[in-house]
C-alpha cells in the first residue's frame, strides 16, 4: 500500500497556498497546462537572450519588461529578490539529492521568507513568477518530507494496463472516429520516438511513458491546445519555466522535441515520488498535481488513492487521459486484435548542429543552401519567426549540411522579427473588458498590460484602447468603423487591406506567413513579377 502524507505537511502546504491567496495553478485539458495545472498556457513558454539556464522564470520577467514597461514599477526590487528565492530553491534541491533534508527546509524556509518580502501588482509580470516560485516552495517542501518516508512499495517501472470499460471506450474511439488521427500520429512518431526512448531509458523511466506524446500532441512539436500548451510535451508556460524551457521573441523552447521530452521526464519523475504510482502521477500530468491531491483528501476512506478510486471525481478530461493512454499502448503493443495495420513510422530526424551568431531567415538560409525550407523548419521547430535569433544559436542542419552552411552565412543579410502588431478599439457605452476580449479574441490580461491599466474594470465610453492581435483580426464591424491602426506602419482600411511597409530583410513568404495570406495572392494583388522587395516599399494585403 502507498505510502501517505503526515497531517503536518498537508497543513503547511495549505498555509503556503492560502498565504498568496488566489492564483492557484492553471491547468489544460490534454497535457502540462490548463486552468488547474501548476506548471508552467502561454509566461505563452520561458526560450530568452542569452541568459544563464539556472535564472529562467526571472530572465523572462526582465525581458519582457523591456518590451512593455507597463507591468512594474522602477522602484519594486522584484526582480533582484525573485533571482535570490530561485537560487535557494535550487541550492536547497542540491541538498536534497545528497540526502541534505534538514538543510533543504532550512534553504525553502529561507526562501519563503525572501519571497513575503517582494511587492508584485496583480497586473504586473513579477506577479505570475511570484505564484510560480511559491508553487515551486509547496512542492519541494512535500518532496522533502516524501523523502523521509520509505519508498512505495510498487515497482516504479511498471504501468498497469487495466482492459476495463473505460479503457475500451477509448480504443473504440481510435478503432472509429479517431482512426485516422491515430495512425497520422503513429506514423510522425518515428520522427522522434527514438530520441525520446533514449532519454527514459537515461532516466530509468518506463518506456511506455513515449507515447504520452501521441495523445497529448499526436506527435507535433507545433501543437497548441485552446489553453494554450504547446509541443509534443503540452507544456503551458508556467510548468515550462519551471522545467528549463525558455522564451522569447526569437524562441520557444516548449516546441523543441529534445528539450521538451527532458523537462517531461523531470516532471514526470517528481509527479511519480510525489504520489507512488504511475497512473495517479499521469493523471496529475493532465491536470495538475494540486487538483489530483484535493480529490485524494477528500476521500473518506483514506486508502482510496489510486487512479481507479479517484476516478469519478477527477475533470472529466482527466478521467479520459489515463484510460485514453493505456488504450494507446494496447493498441501499438498488440494492433492486430484491435483491428489495425499501424503504417510505417517516418525516420528519425538525422541532424548535426552549426554555431551561429546572427539571425538570418530559414528561408533565405534554405535557398543559398538548395534545401527545402520546410527541412530546416522541422528540424527547429522552437524557432517561433523561423528565424535565427541575434545571440549564439545552435541551429540544426540536415546531416551532411553543417559546412556549406557555415560557408554561406557571411552572404545572408541580418534579420529581426516583425514587432508586435496591436489595433485600437474605442469603448462604447456598456462595453466591458471581457466582452471587448472575446470579441478581439484575446485576453483581459493581455488589454489591461498593453494599456497599463491600473484597474481592470474602469473603462469609460469614447477611451481608445490597444488591442493585442494581427490587424487582419480587427475586422471594421468588430472596431468602431474606421481604419484599424496597427504598429509597424501599417494601416487596415474598412475593407480589411493592410499597407504594409517592407523592411530590410524581408521577403514576400515571410510577409505571406505573417498575415496568412499566399504568396502568390501578394503578387497578384500588387502586381509584382516577381520576388524581389525593396526596403520601403508598400504592398496591399488583402485577407478577404
Amino acid at each position: 500500500m502507498r505510502y501517505r502524507f503526515p497531517l503536518i505537511l498537508i497543513l503547511l502546504a495549505a498555509a503556503l497556498v492560502l498565504n498568496f491567496s488566489c492564483a492557484s495553478a492553471p491547468k489544460k485539458t490534454t497535457g502540462p497546462g490548463a486552468a488547474d495545472r501548476i506548471k508552467i498556457e502561454e509566461k505563452t513558454p520561458p526560450p530568452e537572450e542569452t541568459p544563464p539556464e539556472t535564472a529562467t522564470a526571472l530572465n523572462q520577467v526582465n525581458s519582457r519588461n523591456e518590451e512593455d514597461k507597463s507591468g512594474l514599477p522602477e522602484t519594486l526590487e522584484g526582480p533582484s529578490q525573485t533571482e535570490e528565492v530561485y537560487a535557494l530553491i535550487q541550492e536547497a534541491q542540491a541538498a536534497l539529492e545528497v540526502g541534505e533534508l534538514d538543510r533543504a527546509l532550512t534553504l525553502l524556509d529561507q526562501a519563503y521568507s525572501v519571497l513575503l518580502r517582494i511587492e508584485a501588482p496583480p497586473d504586473s509580470d513579477l506577479y505570475q513568477v511570484k505564484n510560480d516560485l511559491r508553487i515551486m516552495l509547496v512542492q519541494k517542501i512535500q518532496q522533502v518530507y516524501a523523502f523521509r518516508l520509505l519508498p512505495p512499495i510498487s515497482n516504479h517501472k511498471t504501468i498497469p494496463l487495466v482492459e476495463n470499460k473505460w479503457v475500451q471506450a477509448e480504443i473504440k474511439s481510435f478503432q472509429t472516429v479517431e482512426r485516422r488521427f491515430f495512425e497520422e500520429a503513429y506514423r510522425r512518431s518515428g520522427q522522434y520516438w527514438p530520441m525520446i526512448v533514449e532519454e527514459l531509458k537515461k532516466a530509468g523511466l518506463p518506456e511506455e511513458l513515449s507515447w504520452l506524446p501521441l495523445i497529448e500532441s499526436g506527435f507535433k512539436p507545433r501543437a497548441l491546445s485552446r489553453s494554450r500548451a504547446l509541443g509534443l510535451w503540452q507544456f503551458i508556460a508556467s510548468t515550462g519555466y519551471r522545467y528549463g524551457l525558455k522564451r522569447d521573441k526569437f524562441i520557444d523552447e516548449r516546441m523543441d522535441p529534445v528539450k521538451a521530452t527532458r523537462a517531461a521526464i523531470k516532471y514526470l519523475q517528481e509527479l511519480h515520488d510525489f504520489f507512488g504510482d504511475w497512473t495517479t502521477a499521469i493523471a496529475a500530468y493532465n491536470c495538475g498535481e494540486i487538483r489530483v491531491q484535493n480529490v485524494i483528501r477528500a476521500q473518506k476512506i483514506d486508502y482510496l488513492d489510486n487512479f481507479w478510486d479517484l476516478f469519478a471525481n477527477l475533470p472529466y478530461e482527466t478521467a479520459r487521459y489515463v484510460p485514453r493512454f493505456i488504450a494507446t499502448l494496447m493498441i501499438i503493443d498488440n494492433p492486430e486484435k484491435y483491428g489495425f495495420s499501424l503504417p510505417e513510422p517516418e525516420p528519425a530526424l538525422d541532424y548535426e548542429t552549426v554555431t551561429l551568431q546572427k539571425p538570418v531567415k530559414l528561408s533565405v538560409l534554405a535557398s543559398k543552401l538548395g534545401l527545402g525550407q520546410d527541412q530546416l523548419v522541422q528540424l527547429n521547430p522552437e524557432l517561433r519567426h523561423d528565424s535565427t535569433p541575434d545571440y549564439q544559436y545552435q541551429l540544426r542542419v540536415p546531416a551532411g549540411w553543417a559546412e556549406p552552411t557555415l560557408a554561406g552565412l557571411n552572404e545572408l543579410p541580418n534579420w529581426m522579427p516583425p514587432e508586435a502588431v496591436f489595433g485600437w478599439h474605442t469603448v462604447r457605452k456598456g462595453e466591458t473588458l471581457g466582452l471587448i476580449a472575446r470579441r478581439y479574441r484575446t485576453t483581459i490580461q493581455a488589454i489591461v498590460r498593453l494599456n497599463n491599466l491600473k484597474i481592470s474594470r474602469l473603462i469609460y465610453p469614447g477611451q481608445r484602447l490597444k488591442i493585442p492581435g494581427r490587424a487582419q483580426g480587427l475586422t471594421p464591424a468588430e472596431d468602431d468603423g474606421g481604419p484599424v491602426t496597427v504598429a509597424s506602419g501599417q494601416v487596415s482600411t474598412p475593407d480589411q487591406a493592410i499597407v504594409y511597409v517592407v523592411k530590410a530583410g524581408d521577403t514576400l513568404y515571410q510577409i505571406s506567413r505573417n498575415f496568412g495570406v499566399s504568396v502568390d495572392r501578394i503578387k497578384r494583388d500588387n502586381k509584382l513579377s516577381d520576388d524581389n522587395l525593396v526596403p520601403g516599399q508598400k504592398l496591399i494585403i488583402k485577407n478577404n
